[in-house]
């Protein structure tokens, strides 16, 4: 589905990152770059797959992703998929979050997008062309208690996909901006909640359990493909259910 394509995948060392980068790996990609700040954690790819290079990348550090990104359009001519899923979590009720873990959230998961989308989207227009998936979250739509920093970055990364997908099109490239909202997902940071939890979400979950990170890669998969050609400036819920 990714043939002949070029793909940056940030918060690519573990759980859906991790997931996405192998997943587009499989389908094909002709250079899937996996970044991320723990690159010890990818050191993996190198053996495991001839397609993927994993970068050490930092998305608050816009020198670095200048330079990075400018490395690919000299290397590569182009960028057609770009995958927004690097983020952090730094919960806590209103009156207790610290200013420190409020900033911090915002700028991995809200700036963060904003820097890699400004320095890629332009290579994308250049070239007519292109996909951005960004990783928001049903928290996003929907709130959630002692998350009122995250969920504003997953909030705010909807309404930036939908300016993105007017913005970038407006002069007939088909550039599209789309974002993927998970659900409940075994992953790394659902790995440690207390049994009574998981048991929880998944009686609020229709399907009845959580989802695999093999279920976010494939929503991604598509929305990076030329299968979701005339689909842009959409929420695709990937949860089981949990919000109808």
């Amino acid at each position: 589905m990714l043939k002949e394509k070029v793909c940056i995948v940030t918060g690519g060392a573990q759980g859906i990152g991790r997931c996405i980068v192998e997943t587009f790996a499989a389908e094909g990609a002709k250079k899937v770059y996996a970044c991320d700040m723990n690159i010890d954690a990818m050191a993996d790819y190198k053996e495991r797959f001839s397609t993927v290079e994993a970068v050490s990348l930092n998305v608050c550090d816009r020198d670095a992703i200048s330079a990075f990104v400018e490395k690919v359009k000299a290397e590569d001519g182009k960028i057609d998929v770009l995958v927004n899923n690097a983020g952090i979590t730094r919960d806590g009720l209103l009156d207790r979050m610290s200013e420190k873990d409020w900033d911090m959230v915002i700028d991995v998961n809200l700036k963060g997008v904003f820097n890699m989308t400004q320095f890629v989207s332009p290579i994308m227009i250049e070239n007519g062309a292109g996909s951005i998936i960004t990783m928001s979250s049903v928290v996003g739509t929907d709130g959630n208690i002692g998350q009122t920093n995250y969920a504003a970055t997953k909030a705010g990364v909807i309404a930036m996909t939908k300016s993105w997908a007017k913005e970038f099109s407006r002069k007939g490239a088909q550039v599209r901006a789309n974002c993927v909202a998970p659900g409940f997902i075994k992953t790394p940071m659902t790995a440690d909640l207390p049994e009574k939890v998981i048991a929880y979400m998944e009686s609020k979950t229709p399907l009845g359990h959580m989802g695999e990170a093999e279920d976010i890669a494939q929503g991604v998969l598509f929305l990076a493909s030329d299968r979701a050609r005339f689909i842009t400036g959409q929420v695709l819920k990937v949860d089981g259910g949990l919000v109808i």
